[in-house]
């Protein structure tokens, strides 16, 4: 692989523009090579390769060049050749600022020493260039190392709360006298036995004298050793977990005996004011009820819960410097390919030289990185998980998940089993003349709309994976984006392969209940066969609800929690999971329903001659109307909730395009079960007023187009398609799509080839697909907003906010 693809491959997505641009500067020794090329009085291929056309025309320098003469200095011979071959000199010039390293306060400047040769013009300019890159990486270099040194000193000082707080919650005794008790015995133990010692030292003692002595002796050195024991037994996990203090390490490391040992403050958490609480609805209600309690009890669960929040931050902050040390050293890499590049092209040495200023600079080491991490590794393997170093580092860098074969194996199996299912059905349907059957009416009010349901799920989940197929492919870091946990992602064949299972299971199910005809002798159908799709549907529920680690147990259990969020807004702090997922639920309306009619059917309905009354229940409809209207109202709640707390005003609006869109399903669902002209206006009026708001909400505010002072015309400044004719085609079908589904509106609710059911299903699976469209370049423009930001780390919450003023004193608490 070429290093400009690799290097494309490797940098980290939201710090793109941070980089070094070698594809650039790649352009521009083109042109000089193609200057070069022009002036060359040898004719050269255009076919030709780059590195083909360089070697073959490059000058012979001999075979001894780099051989020093017998008997010659070697020190003044490469001086000398230095000074002969120089082509630039690179200086450095002040910043301002101070920063740790050997050229941490300077910038590069390059004066190219050939300016009077043929073609220097593009020469200078590819050093001006190289400039430009060079500064503006080791600027943004620097203010990310101050930023995780400004984190490095919070978490230290979060660190001193956590011990102290573990020592307090585990044993109550240690956190009062008991501690300073320790490290005072400790002390004076030694220090009494040594007193003992040295006061004999210079005497003759007699041989009473020298007996009483001896068993003075023996029993406070026994008691001394019993003491020590029972303390060490006792308090032996604090010892090893929170009283040994870290001592610094700069270049060399330094041995710690028990003579250094001093015992964590206590004091600390005097200071500090703990945030541990686990937002729960519960939680919520209290805290607007009664208001907020700095004073929070200690207890083993408070303790638990801030080792979890304290181990979060130390992963999100160790993956922060693994990808600043590989920026550091993928810069690196490129600035010596570019004038290793540049070398071979023009036949000079710039390269020795630039590059000499490089290791200089503060980019040019990445030992403050390197010993920050390992700082990081030693503290949380010792205090996180109890000097296990395998564990610690499992958690610290978790592995990424690996798409294996037996996955598109079973994905190619179950895709081909789907396929011939399918094309059992049609020829049973061709076979039984089912579309002719007075039956087919029975079915298509009855069991259609069971099976309705997984198609929705099936289509959703195929688009789903559409979409994580075209992220990976465009490098929208969707895994960040969502705060799926590291290594738990799935990817596309991953959600191909439980969809394909769930169409193979759907289909099985289809076919069995493709019989239209009753037992004329007992006037119904077999029991067994008509519970085919409540089995199903408890089959999928029992999956999804498996508390077992089999089946993707970490995605299933993200999108319960998501769920249960969504149900309880706004009493949850909304996050971009959580009304994504929401805007998920509002095109799946139908399906809904469709586990309404579930419970309606074999709850109520005689599901053996294939017979209901739903429809004709005002219990149902009444509840067939709060169904449509509910994901959107839970959008509602929550843009609610995110006005309360950020307040911005766009929230506010997007409340109300949810508001319009509860008004026009309302009115839709009313005309539809109660029809009249009223009711019918009404709905073509709402309706029209929402499809409006929506739809220019989501191109213009959801996807961030129709920018008329962008670069590119209507759209964004930055795009990731290549192809900008892809953004209005979606925007068209945006509109077409939202437009269907005002069919029920306009009287389309039944078409001569099609039954009614059919119809409403064909429309719902419109809006999917409209879903999935808009979950593509929804995450886009995240995504792009994220890039012009920087972000490419999530904000893990401290649990102990530390007083202003005593701040500084509880620094000077540390070792």
């Amino acid at each position: 692989m070429k290093f400009g693809k690799e290097f494309a491959a490797q940098l980290v997505n939201e710090w793109q523009e941070a980089y070094m641009d070698y594809n650039y500067l790649k352009k521009l020794l083109k042109d000089v090579l193609n200057f070069r090329q022009k002036s060359t009085s040898y004719p050269i291929s255009a076919g030709s390769s780059l590195k083909r056309k360089v070697s073959l025309y490059r000058a012979f320098s001999g075979l001894t060049k780099y051989r020093y003469p017998r008997g010659s200095p070697k020190k003044n011979s490469t001086s000398e050749r230095n000074e002969q071959d120089a082509v630039i000199l690179v200086s450095s010039d002040e910043l301002g600022d101070h920063h740790q390293g050997p050229n941490g306060g300077k910038y590069s400047k390059t004066k190219f020493l050939m300016s009077n040769d043929d073609g220097a013009e593009y020469e200078l300019v590819f050093f001006r260039r190289l400039d430009d890159e060079f500064n503006k990486v080791v600027s943004f270099y620097k203010n990310k190392m101050d930023e995780v040194v400004s984190e490095a000193d919070e978490l230290s000082k979060q660190m001193d709360a956590f011990i102290a707080m573990r020592i307090t919650v585990d044993d109550p005794l240690l956190g009062g006298v008991s501690m300073l008790n320790l490290a005072s015995n400790g002390g004076g133990g030694d220090s009494s036995v040594s007193a003992s010692v040295h006061s004999n030292n210079g005497r003759k003692p007699g041989k009473g004298a020298t007996q009483n002595g001896n068993q003075f002796f023996q029993i406070s050195l026994y008691l001394n050793i019993l003491k020590t024991l029972i303390l060490c037994v006792k308090y032996e996990e604090e010892l090893h977990l929170s009283t040994i203090q870290e001592v610094e390490m700069s270049s060399e490391e330094h041995s710690v005996d028990m003579d250094s040992f001093m015992p964590a403050s206590l004091e600390v958490l005097d200071r500090v004011k703990i945030n541990i609480n686990h937002e729960t609805p519960v939680s919520t209600l209290k805290g607007v009820l009664m208001g907020s309690k700095s004073d929070i009890p200690l207890s083993k669960s408070k303790l638990k819960r801030t080792e979890q929040l304290m181990t979060q931050a130390f992963v999100e902050f160790y993956r922060k410097l693994r990808l600043l040390k590989s920026y550091c050293f993928l810069n690196q890499m490129a600035f010596s390919k570019i004038m290793k590049k540049y070398d071979k092209i023009t036949s000079r040495n710039a390269s020795k030289a630039y590059l000499e200023m490089v290791d200089k600079s503060y980019l040019g080491s990445c030992d403050e990185v390197t010993k920050l991490m390992e700082r990081v590794e030693d503290t949380f393997v010792k205090h996180f998980t109890n000097g296990n170093h395998s564990k610690g580092m499992d958690t610290l860098r978790p592995k990424a998940r690996k798409e294996t074969h037996s996955i598109t194996f079973f994905l190619g199996c179950f895709f081909g089993f789907s396929l011939a299912l399918l094309a059992a059905i049609i020829v049973a349907i061709h076979a039984r003349d089912v579309l002719h059957s007075p039956g087919r009416n029975q079915y298509m009010e009855n069991i259609f709309p069971l099976y309705s349901l997984f198609g929705y799920i099936l289509l959703h989940m195929i688009m789903y994976a559409g979409n994580i197929y075209f992220w990976k492919l465009y490098r929208v870091n969707y895994s960040f984006i969502f705060g799926f946990k590291p290594g738990t992602e799935l990817g596309y064949r991953a959600v191909l392969l439980s969809s394909s299972v769930l169409c193979v299971l759907m289909l099985g199910g289809v076919l069995s209940n493709l019989d239209m005809e009753m037992d004329p002798r007992t006037k119904s159908f077999e029991a067994i066969t008509e519970l085919v799709p409540l089995g199903l549907l408890l089959v999928v529920m029992l999956i999804t609800f498996c508390p077992f680690n089999i089946i993707y147990r970490s995605s299933r259990f993200f999108f319960i929690r998501c769920t249960f969020h969504c149900i309880c807004a706004p009493l949850y702090k909304v996050t971009l999971p959580d009304f994504f997922l929401a805007d998920q639920f509002t095109s799946q309306v139908q399906a809904l329903r469709s586990l309404e009619f579930y419970v309606c059917y074999y709850g109520w309905g005689d599901f053996k001659r294939r017979s209901n009354n739903c429809s004709g229940s005002q219990f149902f409809d009444t509840f067939y109307l709060v169904l449509g209207i509910v994901p959107s109202w839970i959008r509602f709640l929550q843009c609610l909730r995110r006005l309360l707390e950020e307040k911005d005003g766009m929230h506010g609006l997007n409340g109300l395009k949810y508001l319009s869109t509860i008004v026009a399903v309302s009115t839709r669902t009313i005309s539809e079960l109660w029809p009249g002209n009223s009711w019918l206006i009404l709905a073509a009026t709402s309706s029209g007023v929402a499809t409006i708001a929506n739809t220019y909400w989501d191109i213009v505010m959801d996807w961030g187009l129709l920018r008329r002072d962008s670069k590119n015309r209507w759209l964004r400044d930055k795009l990731i398609l290549t192809n900008r004719r892809f953004y209005f085609i979606a925007m068209v079908l945006n509109v077409i799509l939202r437009l269907a589904w005002m069919q029920s509106v306009l009287g389309f609710r039944e078409a001569p080839f099609l039954h009614r059911k059919a119809l409403v299903a064909i429309v719902a699976s419109l809006e999917i697909i409209r879903r999935g469209i808009w979950n593509f370049f929804r995450l886009e423009n995240e995504h792009l907003n994220n890039v012009g930001k920087y972000r490419a780390f999530k904000s893990v919450p401290l649990p102990f906010n530390y007083d202003d003023e005593n701040g500084d004193e509880c620094m000077k608490n540390k070792s």
